[in-house]
């Protein structure tokens, strides 16, 4: 029996398909008032640009648009054009990424359909007979990233010009359809775009947003051959790190798992599910055998000394592996819990899948627990990067999340134990790649509901909302990724807020965090978002002029911007007086790196997600 909000929605897709236009149009959630739709438009043959006219059935209050600038025209007529990342296209693909939120006046029966879409002119509805448009005229726009420099010759048409100036609620500040400051959908949106550009491997042609980044390390292998490509650079070099992705994941994962409206209503959901499986598919490559996991591709003194685009790399890049004689308990439970939480987001998605990742969680945990040791101790080229300070608080997440995904008590059990043995319940510093306590107690406190566990939460994000910030505002917690440090904080305590752990002034303390990185200084530190964004990332491939153009250190030392944007990038972020320089040769300050966006892209999910909900803006 399906409960009354799924066959409410099933109702609500009853009444609003069946239309001319269900062969593009795709409806995944809705609400009184609006719904969410994905649109698929099969390419016919190769362009470089697009526009779509999209004609609802009756009038919209407003439509906030991804991957897409906007315009309108009337109440029932929007144009939707491509973005600097979107508007080439090869004839065969699948344009998917372009989705909306359309939003009326609640109490309208029917809701607005879409009766036409005209893409590039031509109609691409099934039910309809295929014209060219008139051109259209529009008198206003609201653009959902950063706006294009265009010398096209203006729209015309005889349709009379509305006299309204916005196509947004009156209350709204961010250009998202909500009363919130910043556009987290937008912010969400150019999160997931970064990961795209930290893709190694095979990119898929059908779902590859970035111009500037093809194919790349196709031969990485392991020691016996096993083959390692796939997965994530893991910052502005091209190492593949296994540690600092796991939790990465972990992270991202958990954020789908528990604000899964976050993602939904920004149209992300899909993208953030995929962005995860990219990691979780190489994750279960470079685990090769019960006991044998490899945690690291590429030699780090040899990739340092290269400066350039991932596809022309030439140099040797090894492998590393930990096993039963050398082992990492970290880096084996850090892979289990990643895997572990995926398996908990394709559960209603991919069973099947779902099943391999816990599969591959327990072997994974059941080798860390067996083979106790620091992964960068077997693995000691990581060292200079990432080391481990021990492995005690990646047993109890790891076990933590296996008894979420499989709700196998005997894992609680562990955690519990190895939450005792090892003195998880102190006031960590952080929450980080390396140091997992706060994320175990949440973790605990959510699955058992103990008194003890919410004090250790709620003593950690007390002591971080009492601690005194920056002059402007900022959790300082270290200077290597500041904002990263940040985020992840204000993640745990949203975290807390939903246990009802002084949910306000957690929610508040929050988003003043991550409203700090997205521009209340003043200037933004979110690539290709918002206000004065940093334009010069420590990001070799991004830092590279367009192909065929040579690109050599000599990008790395040039004062100019970086010729491609790195959308969606969380640099690392100012001092503990919010000093900061744009500067690419700053990689303490504009190191920009996989883990960094994880607790920031989780932290604007659950704030989107409240604010989608009215419950917190």
């Amino acid at each position: 029996m399906f409960p009354v909000s799924a066959f409410a929605i099933l109702l609500f897709i009853c009444f609003v398909s069946g239309g001319p236009c269900d062969n593009i149009v795709t409806l995944s959630s809705s609400w009184p008032g609006g719904y969410t739709a994905a649109l698929k438009v099969p390419i016919k043959t190769s362009i470089t640009s697009w526009k779509m006219d999209i004609t609802f059935s009756s009038a919209l209050t407003s439509l906030y648009v991804w991957d897409a600038t906007s315009t309108m025209t009337s109440t029932v007529q929007y144009r939707l054009s491509s973005v600097s990342y979107n508007g080439v296209q090869n004839a065969g693909a699948l344009l998917s990424s372009v989705g909306f939120n359309a939003y009326y006046v609640s109490t309208v029966n029917p809701a607005p359909t879409i009766t036409t879409i005209l893409f590039n002119g031509i109609n691409v509805c099934s039910n309809v007979i295929t014209t060219t448009s008139n051109p259209l005229t529009t008198t206003n726009s609201v653009t959902t990233t950063k706006p294009l420099t265009t010398t096209a010759t203006p729209l015309t048409t005889t349709t009379a010009p509305l006299t309204t100036t916005t196509t947004r609620p009156t209350t709204t500040t961010s250009g998202s359809g909500l009363p919130t400051k910043y556009n987290y959908p937008d912010a969400i949106t150019k999160s997931l775009l970064f990961y795209y550009a930290q893709r190694s491997g095979r990119l898929p042609i059908a779902d590859n947003p970035i111009p500037y980044r093809s194919d790349s390390a196709l031969n990485d292998r392991g020691q016996s051959g096993e083959d390692l490509s796939g997965g994530y650079y893991d910052a502005g070099d091209h190492l593949k790190l296994g540690f600092p992705l796991a939790s990465t994941i972990t992270i991202i994962a958990w954020s789908i798992i528990d604000y899964p409206l976050g993602y939904s209503s920004a149209g992300q959901l899909t993208k953030a599910q995929n962005m995860v499986k990219w990691a979780t598919d190489y994750f279960i490559k470079a685990h090769v055998a019960a006991n044998k996991l490899y945690g690291q591709v590429g030699d780090g003194t040899l990739d340092h000394n290269y400066w350039g685009r991932p596809e022309e790399m030439t140099m040797n890049r090894p492998a590393f592996f930990i096993s039963a004689s050398n082992p990492g308990s970290d880096l084996a439970g850090e892979t289990a819990a990643a895997l572990a939480a995926t398996s908990i987001v394709f559960k209603s998605v991919d069973s099947t899948y779902s099943a391999l990742c816990l599969t591959r969680a327990k072997q994974l945990y059941a080798f860390a627990k067996q083979y106790q040791g620091k992964y960068s101790q077997s693995i000691p080229q990581v060292a200079d990067f990432y080391p481990s300070s021990g492995y005690g608080d990646e047993l109890a997440w790891s076990a933590s999340w296996l008894y979420r995904a499989s709700n196998d008590v005997a894992y609680l059990n562990d955690a519990e134990v190895f939450y005792s043995q090892f003195g998880l319940s102190s006031n960590p510093w952080e929450f980080s790649w390396d140091s997992k306590e706060p994320g175990v107690q949440i973790m605990l406190a959510r699955l058992t509901g103990e008194t003890q566990y919410k004090n250790a939460v709620k003593a950690f994000c007390d002591s971080k909302v009492n601690q005194p910030k920056t002059p402007k505002g900022l959790l300082f917690v270290n200077k290597w990724g500041s904002l990263r440090h940040a985020s992840n904080v204000a993640f745990i305590c949203l975290q807390a807020a939903d246990l009802n752990i002084s949910p306000l002034t957690y929610r508040q303390f929050a988003q003043k965090q991550i409203h700090y990185a997205l521009g209340d200084t003043g200037r933004s530190f979110v690539v290709g978002f918002g206000v004065n964004p940093p334009g010069k990332p420590h990001h070799s491939s991004s830092s590279c002029p367009n192909r065929p153009a040579l690109c050599d250190w000599s990008a790395y030392s040039s004062t100019a911007p970086n010729p491609q944007i790195l959308y969606g990038a969380l640099v690392g972020g100012p001092d503990n007086n919010d000093f900061y320089v744009d500067d690419r040769e700053n990689y303490v300050t504009n190191e920009v790196a996989c883990d960094y966006n994880a607790g920031f892209q989780a932290s604007l999910a659950a704030l989107q997600s409240l604010a989608f909900q009215g419950l917190f803006n």
